[in-house]
């Protein structure tokens, strides 16, 4: 099974760069879509073969994820159940035979970390959401989950230490995380390969520089790691500041 995710950075833009012709070349069983900035109706998109399942924020032309599958899945729900957290569009669960697909994008903690103390209670909610979903099937989390886990995962981590998506907050929440029974299937592969990024910043050509972060993953239920047969990062696909970033499972 091949999953695909993508923050495309604004959906109708990534379009006139290309989106099409990677979504219908890539083949791939499922393609989550992170920071769509969408409403209903804003788009029309032709998927032959797949089912489409959006998530819109509140707020126009902000946040929202979508779900692209071949096979129809068993359940889809949006959002994790907890109001203050479901209205920026940023969670579609898709249940299927054998596990769950959550994709996410997770809140930025912005300049000068104003949204930190809100990322904190969203990665707890968020946590206890997965768990819970854990107890009855195994789960394969993806999305932009806006934190560069360890230093490896950006290319100036000393520099970057307390920026937004490096602080030791975000850092540890996603170790804690990790804790509770989940594997970061990139780097469970490739615990130690340096210069494997998913997102550039625009700013002074830092993707022809090589000085990116990994933001966007794959995380599975710890039951499934010897399902991974693949984990990759599309770096040669251009569209958006993020990269898409892919898994295949045996199944």
């Amino acid at each position: 099974m091949k999953l695909i995710s993508w923050n495309v950075n604004g959906l109708r833009a990534c379009r006139e760069k290309g989106f099409e012709d990677f979504f219908l070349g890539v083949d791939a069983d499922a393609v989550c879509l992170q920071e769509t900035k969408l409403q209903a109706g804003q788009i029309e998109l032709d998927t032959p073969g797949y089912s489409q399942y959006w998530n819109y924020a509140e707020k126009k032309g902000y946040s929202g994820t979508a779900v692209f599958s071949k096979t129809e899945p068993l359940s889809v729900t949006f959002g994790i159940g907890e109001e203050r957290h479901d209205r920026e569009g940023r969670v579609i669960t898709a249940e299927y035979e054998g596990f769950r697909l959550v994709n996410v994008y997770t809140p930025n903690s912005q300049d000068g970390l104003k949204r930190l103390e809100y990322r904190m209670d969203w990665e707890e909610s968020f946590r206890r959401y997965l768990m819970r979903l854990d107890e009855t099937k195994p789960v394969v989390v993806c999305g932009d989950l806006n934190v560069a886990h360890r230093e490896i995962d950006l290319k100036n981590p000393s520099t970057n230490h307390n920026n937004p998506g490096f602080t030791d907050e975000e850092r540890g929440c996603f170790s804690r995380l990790l804790e509770s029974g989940f594997t970061d299937s990139f780097r469970f592969l490739y615990p130690e390969l340096e210069g494997a990024y998913s997102w550039w910043s625009y700013r002074m050509r830092a993707r022809e520089r090589g000085v990116g972060w990994r933001i966007d993953y794959f995380l599975v239920s710890d039951r499934l790691r010897d399902n991974i047969s693949k984990a990759f990062i599309c770096s040669e696909i251009y569209g958006s500041d993020h990269c898409p970033v892919g898994l295949e499972l045996l199944w």
